[in-house]
């Protein structure tokens, strides 16, 4: 599904990524961890199309995104990519049905089953009675579902989650945990996680660990 050979990056003169590989497969939780500093969320960024490598390729679905122009990869990682951030990154003028289907309506398809499928995720996940109240009316794990809810709305191959319990107490921790393995399940999707949670990696299908820019294992 996801293949990733020599990842460089740096910034400045600082090499964040030295020569990573990596393999996603379908149907899996894989989780990056690692100290502070050592690159996770870089590699995210990266696997996730959202910032380009200075060296190596990604290959996602066949596609050679690295070569793909800044608008064909905006379509692409609109259609086969979903998000979730340790903040939600909701916006607080629009009600949570409306913060889900964006991706939606940006894609293109049209208003009524953008919204029909919104509704139903956050039925899926619980929080179907919430749909019309905005973001601040919210609990901080009913904003982190409506966020996963906005991740599923085009039907992503892949989502990616940047320490997304990082900013939750440990009930909604682990049921937000409890929750991707759910949809794994459910919906065949494959997770990839940035996270400080050992109890969350554990769980995982697999656990990447990241060192100073390098993969220990994976």
């Amino acid at each position: 599904m996801l293949k990733a050979n020599n990842i460089s990056k740096s910034y400045n003169d600082l090499q964040v990524l030295k020569n990573v590989e990596l393999d996603l497969m379908n149907n899996e939780v894989v989780s990056i961890v690692g100290a502070s500093g050592a690159g996770k969320s870089t590699l995210l960024h990266i696997l996730g199309t959202l910032d380009k490598p200075d060296a190596g390729s990604l290959t996602i679905n066949g596609y050679d995104v690295v070569a793909l122009s800044a608008n064909k990869l905006a379509k692409f990682r609109n259609s086969q990519l979903g998000f979730v951030f340790q903040f939600h990154n909701l916006l607080p003028e629009f009600s949570a049905i409306e913060n889900v289907c964006l991706p939606g309506f940006i894609s293109g398809k049209p208003d009524a089953e953008v919204k029909s499928r919104g509704k139903e995720l956050l039925e899926i996940l619980g929080i179907g009675a919430r749909a019309n109240h905005r973001p601040s009316e919210l609990s901080g794990g009913e904003q982190q579902r409506v966020a996963v809810a906005r991740a599923l709305i085009n039907d992503p191959n892949i989502v990616f989650a940047d320490e997304p319990s990082g900013n939750l107490d440990s009930k909604n921790a682990e049921q937000l945990h409890k929750l991707f393995f759910d949809l794994r399940d459910q919906f065949k999707k494959t997770f990839v996680i940035v996270t400080h949670n050992e109890e969350l990696a554990e769980l995982s299908d697999r656990k990447v660990e990241i060192k100073d820019g390098s993969i220990l294992y994976a």
